[in-house]
């Protein structure tokens, strides 16, 4: 009879330590080591879905003690409330920022930052350059901060990642899976996350190792694969 698995709410870590340094994100990454020592109090991270960022922003939350903000949550009147005693904020979306009444709550909050030495990480999927934002004074405060594109990652990374989710998990895989892994999925941190959750489920019901066999039963019944450079299904 097979196992049922079990949901335990896996949990991946997100410290410093935990991430992986690679050309895709290096850039970030030494933004991110400068903290608080940059240019001005904003920071844009932008980059397609899975790409990393919204780990990096949690990563700066931990070193930072920042507060996240969500987009919809941002109004002039509770910019205060939200930072509260916080000195860093981060906002993930950040381009559906400028959109809430016309980017006044945003520019409040950039300010309010800005005159107690505080920092704004805006994370998002296009560079503030490409977001509407309708507020001159919000407009020009934006296009003057860093942005860091944070690019899908490599092989080499993709590979590094994929022993590490499933070390994570406590799953010992071979090259070999690893290898054809790698041919399989998409360029994408989620992709990686998906399968690895996907394959761990798969060997604990079957009650059998991680191997090449199951990874493509897995792959040909699941999204984030390719053949021949596209997606399966």
């Amino acid at each position: 009879m097979a196992q049922l698995p079990l949901d335990l709410g896996h949990r991946p870590a997100l410290g410093w330590d935990d991430f992986l340094v690679a050309p895709p994100n290096q850039a970030a990454v030494q933004w991110l080591d400068r903290w608080p020592r940059w240019p001005g109090p904003a920071l844009a991270l932008f980059g397609p879905a899975g790409s990393g960022k919204t780990h990096l922003a949690h990563v700066f939350q931990a070193r930072s003690q920042a507060v996240f903000i969500a987009p919809e949550e941002l109004a002039a009147d509770r910019v205060r409330p939200l930072l509260g005693r916080f000195r860093a904020a981060i906002i993930d979306g950040g381009e559906r920022a400028p959109l809430k009444d016309g980017g006044e709550a945003l520019f409040h909050l950039y300010n309010l930052l800005a005159e107690i030495g505080g920092h704004l990480l805006l994370v998002s999927r296009e560079p503030p350059s490409r977001w509407r934002i309708d507020l001159p004074d919000l407009r020009s405060r934006l296009l003057a901060a860093p942005a860091v594109d944070v690019v899908p990652p490599d092989d080499a990374l993709l590979a590094s990642v994929l022993v590490k989710l499933f070390a994570d998990r406590q799953l010992t895989v071979g090259k070999d899976v690893i290898g054809y892994l790698l041919t399989r999925l998409e360029r994408s941190f989620a992709a990686a996350r998906g399968a690895v959750e996907a394959l761990d489920k798969a060997a604990l019901a079957a009650q059998r190792r991680v191997t090449i066999p199951l990874a493509r039963q897995v792959l040909e019944s699941g999204p984030g694969s390719r053949e021949g450079g596209r997606p399966l299904i």
